[in-house]
């Protein structure tokens, strides 16, 4: 079954979808909480820990992904992820940027 990032990240209360460098993103008060640069391939604004932590829980299918040398998101293969850990991880992430 595959998982619809935008039905799930647009479900949450105030959350638009614009476009950032060329692909959709998810914003909450004008602050990214995900973007999905392929249509495989969501990236997850959490902080340190639930980036860690989600990349230890579930190694098939989250990495780390840095911008220089600051861990900036978790990287989720869509296409193997399990629906109920994108939900999940889409509203942790929603939740620190509605904050």
């Amino acid at each position: 079954m595959e998982i619809d990032v935008r039905e799930i990240a647009l479900a949450f209360d105030g959350a638009v979808e614009q476009p950032h460098h060329g692909f959709p993103s998810f914003r909450v008060k004008n602050r990214i909480f995900a973007t999905l640069p392929e249509p495989d391939t969501l990236r997850i604004m959490l902080d340190e820990f639930g980036i860690r932590t989600a990349v230890l829980e579930y190694p098939e299918f989250c990495s780390e992904l840095y911008w220089g040398r600051r861990l900036a998101c978790v990287e989720i293969d869509v296409s193997v992820a399990e629906e109920i850990v994108v939900r999940g991880l889409l509203e942790d992430a929603w939740a620190l940027k509605a904050a």
